[in-house]
């Protein structure tokens, strides 16, 4: 495995990410913005944050795939919200543990949280790109 994510200490333990990745493999992936797409092209969970970040994540695990990888190589996320609230992190992550489910991972490496004003298309509320890294 190309990723090692760790708490290191003196940095607080979070529960649904690590803090660092550590990668040892050679090829970079960098996965642009996926947002509530759906394969067609039409935006799943209009309003719903939580089924549109879960769509978010298969979209990332399907391009994972199309790489040759899977959130496994993830090394870092990048999430952005439209009207970030701190209130909102329980469908936040609703979303990612349905997405996790039916996708069977547990993904927990590290990201970034960025609150918006407005994404490209004004019924999509997340937008999330990762990077992972390959053997």
């Amino acid at each position: 495995m190309a990723i090692t994510l760790l708490n290191p200490s003196g940095l607080p333990e979070i529960d649904v990410y690590r803090q660092v990745s550590i990668a040892s493999g050679s090829r970079l992936v960098f996965i642009a913005g996926q947002v509530a797409w759906d394969a067609e092209g039409v935006t799943v969970g209009a309003g719903d944050l939580a089924a549109q970040v879960e769509q978010c994540y298969l979209n990332i695990g399907a391009a994972l795939a199309g790489a040759g990888g899977s959130f496994d190589d993830v090394a870092k996320l990048t999430v952005y919200v439209v009207d970030w609230t701190p209130d909102q992190m329980p469908t936040l992550l609703e979303g990612i543990s349905r997405a996790a489910a039916k996708l069977g991972v547990t993904p927990a490496p590290p990201a970034s949280l960025l609150g918006v004003a407005a994404l490209d298309v004004p019924d999509h509320l997340v937008e999330i790109e990762a990077t992972a890294v390959l053997d």
